[in-house]
């Protein structure tokens, strides 16, 4: 299928081939009919990606510190391939679309393929052929629905969400600084509702526009004469009851004019993307002035439940989610109570796309609204796409399921370029992530259908997509006679653990998990210094803290910290003693989320070997992240940040200290493709993978049982 992309670092905005969009649980493929160009939005990302290197840096000057701090912590290797990742991807644009249900996943009762949907969401509603969306964003249309104004159905979520953080009533007045796409909507709302509308723009082109479609009562341009006094007038002296700004601009005017148009006791709604450091005096303070901000399409936006698992609002409780309020803004379009034919100023057909981007960034003539039409005749196309011409194989043939950041920066760049290796397909829920990473890798297609990643051709599997995955990828490799290799964790339920221990023992295929501590040179040095004798261990992490609502924390998904991440660690503490785990205790510290990831762990293993985890969301990222203390038979090492080694013995301590971080991830892969070529084993067994994965399950449940231990 054919999908507008661009490059951050270039600015190269191209209509390509990619694969065809994946099928989720809770999601629909939907044939876009038509597609917005949100100008201002989209406008600034394009102009952006336009911009020299240097411009780029001061536009985000937040992502510029990201950058400096990760050199810092962990060298300029891994600094420029996350750098080069960002600036190489192929960005899919667009957020607003119209067209018509073609599959329908798992769990959908609302859509029937033929449906007539408008789409929201950046990510999900592209400016592409065929879009997959989840439920909650997406709305069916009636079948006599003119598919280029629902197309608006983002901009007119946005707005409506805007017009009710106003809560405006009958009769009162409203004015509206900016009257771009989102103003002009918001208006139009807000006349439907019986509210005064006043216009306020600093271009006489937008207010005559405005005015001529009667969309508002009064247009004034923001240098009018007197402009102040005749918006007490309309409003007979009170002031505007609420002032919805939905401007773009980095200037403080917008936020200080609505504190002196707004009344007293007024309300000042932020749709826009403005700065909001008001002066105190002499309006905003003395009128107590309310400030609210509009978050995007309304509840729900942002919400991992109510956005990608699909689990919506009580309607008693909330009454507008982004899906009503995209219902709402549908109706107010099917019962002509509101005409938004006016706001298209521009159709291109979508081949012409990249012309129509042109116009938003070089604003060479007037425009407001401009539509992208779809050839919807168009046959699309399943197949995997070839992007390169090497049909090699080898002896070890690979092939990816999802190929994110980690993946990208840690693994790919690491395979070995031997005779003996094979690149075979790449496979990601994003049809543009899959051709830039097949392309840049030097993959043989980027796939469409996993049956492409299960053919013969592919003899060993990485699967690097999210954690709530990762079971079900593994059993799939091991049923379909591939070698695997997942990353942490192996999966995310202790059923799943049951299977890969069957599936493996009958299948005889390898299976490893990207536990790349155990590989990290200064690792080795530490192992050889103490040997397999018993010891005590000290692992510190100062993990920091990660938001309730990313997918990390969902128990789902991603299945928490403990899962997902402390895995690592009980794995790294095994490797150093050379025994398995045979017994754990685990207390959390109480915080109010549940999330369990301040905690203490002490894990007893096999040979005698004792072993604590300290792993600590409520730390300071200015200390490092992780240190390690081993104890035995009279010798004690540290291990600070895999960066610094001492070790004590007779005589002065030894240091070993290395100008960047190494966490092992190159030389576990080099040690797992090695093994495949030579003996056909992991370099660790899977006796380790299956103790460590029981392990980390233990350490929930000793929690749950207030500290109790807890065998293995």
């Amino acid at each position: 299928m054919q999908q507008l992309t661009q490059k951050l670092g270039s600015g190269d905005m191209v209509i390509q081939e990619v694969p065809y969009p994946q099928l989720g649980k809770g999601m629909v493929i939907v044939k876009n009919h038509y597609s917005i160009i949100s100008s201002g939005t989209e406008g600034s990302t394009v102009a952006a990606a336009r911009k020299s290197l240097i411009g780029k840096a001061k536009e985000r000057p937040q992502q510029v510190k990201q950058v400096v701090d990760t050199l810092k912590k962990q060298g300029p290797v891994q600094t420029y391939r996350a750098v080069m990742k960002k600036l190489d991807a192929y960005s899919p644009l667009g957020y607003s679309c119209a067209g018509e249900v073609i599959e329908v996943g798992k769990g959908v009762a609302e859509f029937e393929i033929g449906d007539k949907v408008a789409c929201a969401g950046a990510g999900y509603a592209n400016h592409a052929e065929i879009v997959s969306v989840p439920v909650n964003l997406c709305v069916k249309l009636n079948n006599d629905t003119d598919l280029k104004d629902a197309a608006y159905n983002t901009l007119g979520a946005i707005s409506m969400q805007g017009v009710r953080q106003a809560d405006l009533r009958l009769g009162e007045s409203c004015v509206i600084i900016g009257l771009g796409l989102l103003g002009q909507l918001a208006a139009l709302i807000l006349k439907a509702s019986g509210v005064r509308v006043i216009g306020i723009d600093v271009s006489e082109a937008a207010i005559n526009q405005a005015v001529e479609n009667d969309v508002v009562d009064l247009g004034l341009t923001r240098n009018s004469a007197g402009i102040e006094e005749q918006i007490l007038n309309v409003t007979k002296g009170y002031g505007a009851d609420a002032v919805i700004i939905a401007a773009a601009t980095s200037g403080l005017d917008p936020i200080n004019f609505a504190g002196a148009i707004a009344r007293k006791k007024g309300k000042v709604v932020v749709l826009g993307a403005v700065p909001t450091g008001f002066d105190r005096d002499p309006h905003w303070y003395r009128k107590e002035l309310e400030l609210k901000m509009a978050c995007s399409y309304g509840p729900g936006r942002y919400d991992l439940n109510y956005e990608e698992k699909g689990i919506d609002y009580p309607l008693p409780y909330v009454r507008w989610t982004e899906k009503r309020n995209m219902e709402a803004f549908q109706d107010l379009i099917a019962s002509n109570r509101i005409d938004i034919g006016y706001l298209t100023t521009h159709e291109f057909e979508f081949d012409n796309a990249k012309a129509a981007f042109d116009l938003v960034v070089s604003k060479s003539e007037p425009f407001t609204g401009i539509a992208l039409k779809y050839d919807t005749e168009r046959t699309v196309s399943k197949e995997k796409i070839t992007t390169s011409e090497n049909e090699k194989l080898g002896k070890v043939n690979i092939s990816f399921i999802g190929a994110g950041s980690y993946a990208q920066g840690n693994l790919l760049p690491n395979i070995p370029e031997l005779a003996d290796i094979g690149r075979v397909g790449i496979l990601t829920n994003t049809g543009t992530t899959s051709k830039r990473v097949a392309e840049k890798f030097k993959f043989q297609y980027c796939a469409s259908k996993e049956e492409d990643i299960f053919s013969e051709k592919t003899n060993t599997v990485f699967v690097t997509t999210r954690h709530d995955s990762h079971g079900t990828y593994v059993l799939k490799s091991l049923r379909a006679n591939k070698n695997v290799f997942v990353e942490k964790p192996l999966c995310l339920l202790e059923s799943e653990l049951e299977e890969i221990i069957e599936a493996q023992s009958e299948a005889k295929k390898v299976v490893m998990v990207g536990f790349n501590r155990r590989f990290s040179p200064l690792t080795a040095k530490l192992k050889k210094a103490f040997g397999n004798h018993p010891m005590t261990m000290i692992y510190r992490i100062n993990a920091g803290a990660i938001r309730k609502d990313t997918w990390i924390q969902d128990s789902e998904i991603g299945g928490g910290r403990i899962l997902g991440e402390v895995c690592h660690f009980i794995d790294y503490l095994t490797y150093l003693n050379g025994s398995l785990p045979n017994k754990v205790s685990a207390s959390a510290l109480p915080d109010a989320n549940k999330l369990n990831d301040t905690l203490n762990i002490l894990i007893q293993f096999e040979n005698g070997s004792n072993g604590i985890i300290g792993y600590y969301a409520n730390g300071s990222k200015a200390m490092s992240k992780e240190y390690i203390e081993v104890f035995s038979a009279g010798i004690s090492a540290t291990l600070n940040d895999f960066k610094e080694l001492k070790t004590y013995g007779k005589g002065r301590p030894k240091k070993t200290k290395i100008l960047n971080q190494n966490k092992g991830q190159k030389e576990m892969v080099t040690a797992f493709i090695n093994g495949l070529l030579n003996d056909g084993q992991a370099p660790i067994s899977f006796e380790e993978i299956i103790a460590v994965t029981e392990a980390s399950f233990k350490v929930l449940e000793s929690i749950k049982r207030g500290g109790e231990q807890v065998g293995i």
